[in-house]
């Protein structure tokens, strides 16, 4: 794997006392330099940066140091807490429309070696902390896409896929979403927020209804106490 330093001067420090639980993978939807333009350019009205920017051949770019804030998650929530830039890491992954084009394996390659270093260095990264931005900011951000390859990084120690054969989930389906960790319905319609748990799960059909198979999927990521696995 291939690193290229290119820093953008959108950071800012991490608030005192916050460390790094949450990786967050995010794609462009725009070509390599149109991206690494915007992720660096300090002239912006809204600036916005990321910390490693991914490319198709599976070079890394290097924008912002971990150690610092980068302002990629804008408005979001996770298992309860909110602007999430300050505790996580975010990785652009040039892509230019994740339900229309494949990610190649060189790239996942990469992105497999690049985020088991970061799962090394931060411990608090736990695996349902392996996000999309659409499971960050559902209604908003639909990215890394229907074609992103979650079930090969779990496979690979990367986050969390769901148990295969477990009996559809009883109750109330959205108290179940909040325990794993996605937004309360009061703060996002909640079609929506089903939406984003579809796409990264059951991305052959993306539709918001919590059919059987959906309910299945989240059951296989809580064990039987209704904590997330």
């Amino acid at each position: 794997m291939t690193f290229v330093d290119l820093p953008s001067p959108n950071h800012a420090p991490r608030p005192d006392g916050q460390g790094v639980d949450i990786l967050v993978l995010h794609y462009t939807e725009l070509p390599l330099r149109e991206s690494l333009d915007i992720l660096r350019d300090g002239m912006r009205e809204l600036r916005v940066s990321s910390h490693y920017v991914l490319d198709l051949d599976g070079t890394v770019y290097r924008l912002v140091p971990e150690e610092r804030t980068a302002w990629h998650a804008g408005k979001s929530w996770w298992r309860g807490r909110e602007g999430l830039n300050a505790t996580s890491i975010g990785i652009e992954i040039v892509n230019l429309h994740g339900d229309r084009h494949d990610y190649p394996p060189v790239q996942i390659d990469a992105l497999t070696e690049l985020c088991r270093g970061i799962l090394a260095r931060h411990p608090a990264i736990e695996p349902r902390n392996v996000v999309g931005h659409s499971d960050i900011a559902p209604q908003r951000k639909i990215d890394p896409g229907r074609r992103f390859p979650w079930k090969t990084l779990a496979e690979r120690g990367i986050g969390l896929w769901p148990r295969a054969g477990v009996r559809p989930l009883d109750g109330d389906f959205h108290k179940a979403l909040q325990r794993y960790g996605y937004a309360p319905p009061l703060a996002v319609p909640p079609k929506e927020i089903v939406k984003a748990f579809q796409r990264h799960y059951r991305p052959a059909q993306v539709d918001g209804m919590i059919d059987p198979e959906t309910r299945s999927q989240l059951a296989g990521l809580l064990d039987p106490l209704g904590r997330a696995a």
